[in-house]
């Protein structure tokens, strides 16, 4: 998994709970996906573990992981 400086450093610094397999499964099998207006991608992912939903943002290259944290107001868009 490709991630950035801040990420390292700072994200996993701050919340060590957070597991990069959780990001790596957003990637790759995201409850929801939505990109913001700067070009970054959002992801959603279910996290049994935290009761919450993950969410993990990458570089607008949708691969390369930014940031990531539980996002206690995300409710999954039904189709």
């Amino acid at each position: 998994m490709k991630t950035t400086r801040y990420f390292e450093e700072q994200v996993l610094r701050k919340r060590p709970y957070i597991r990069r397999e959780w990001c790596e499964e957003a990637l790759r099998n995201p409850a929801h996906r939505e990109v913001q207006g700067d070009g970054r991608v959002r992801y959603w992912i279910w996290v049994p573990e935290l009761q919450k939903y993950l969410r993990v943002v990458t570089l607008e290259d949708g691969e390369t992981v930014h940031n990531a944290f539980p996002d206690r107001g995300f409710k999954e868009v039904q189709p």
